[in-house]
């Protein structure tokens, strides 16, 4: 049975791929831009046919435009089994989320579908940095909303259990909420990080309608953008689904939700680069 692991060239698939390729999995690594990583193929999102040939199980991520194609492509292929990396943000009830709507459409297909919805990631704060250098701020709305950031490496682990169980096994239709080790403030996280890099930090709390004009300018994805500006972070400290697999049969630590073994206050040694 081998492995399509997509979106190569991000954090938590190559985590997967090292530990898919530890384990001895037969696998097949997949990129819109396979030149930048080793013995890739090309995944053309809207055609991806070629990508899903002979594969069984597939680590995706996927957004609401590519995922009627994929769900056609990989029924076509007899693919067994999904593990959509979606958001703890489809848990809000806002129209247009795209989180949400990718879970429903891949959810649709003819083959097993696990999602993993992991809240806050731990890296996100290495984005502030910018604001720190410019203007010894973080800015930021809803400082005080609690969150509970969890490691990349942990939701990997996550994955890579229920690719390991494989269909079948008790993972199938079920959606795992993700959390890190430890609930705190935004404020919180910005002393965790003033400690550790020893620079003093001024915390800014932006109001909503503040947030929409600064954030506008550098968030991805607009649809996300009010969501955000009206609720804050999504609720990551209390998780609403099932909880996530074990991951104890490797010997290490299970895996999050509530935690991993990595907390926010060793995280935040990776952002070092922030003086």
């Amino acid at each position: 049975m081998t492995i399509l692991v997509t979106g190569a060239r991000g954090t938590i698939a190559r985590a997967v791929i090292a530990a898919l390729t530890a384990s001895g999995q037969p696998l097949r690594i997949a990129s819109r831009e396979p030149s930048a990583v080793p013995n890739a193929v090309v995944y053309d999102p809207s055609d991806p046919g070629p990508a899903l040939q002979d594969i069984s199980q597939v680590f995706l991520y996927a957004d609401p435009a590519s995922a009627p194609a994929f769900v056609a492509a990989a029924e076509a292929a007899g693919v067994k089994q999904v593990v959509l990396l979606s958001s703890m943000a489809s848990h809000a009830d806002h129209p247009g989320d795209p989180h949400a709507e990718t879970e429903r459409i891949i959810g649709s297909g003819a083959y097993a579908t696990t999602v993993l919805q992991p809240g806050t990631f731990m890296s996100n704060a290495r984005f502030w940095a910018y604001q720190v250098r410019a203007t010894g701020q973080i800015r930021l709305p809803y400082l005080d909303a609690e969150e509970a950031p969890i490691h990349e490496q942990d939701i990997a682990d996550a994955a890579l259990r229920v690719l390991l169980d494989g269909p079948g096994n008790g993972h199938d239709g079920r959606a795992y909420a993700l959390t890190g080790p430890e609930s705190m403030t935004r404020r919180r996280q910005i002393q965790l990080i003033t400690e550790v890099t020893g620079d003093p930090i001024h915390a800014i709390d932006l109001t909503p309608d503040q947030a929409r004009t600064e954030l506008a300018a550098t968030m991805r994805n607009p649809a996300q953008l009010e969501p955000c500006c009206l609720t804050g972070p999504p609720a990551s400290a209390s998780p609403t689904r099932s909880s996530p697999p074990s991951n104890s049969s490797r010997g290490t630590r299970p895996a999050p939700s509530p935690p991993g073994s990595r907390t926010t206050a060793l995280s935040s040694l990776d952002t070092r680069g922030l003086n």
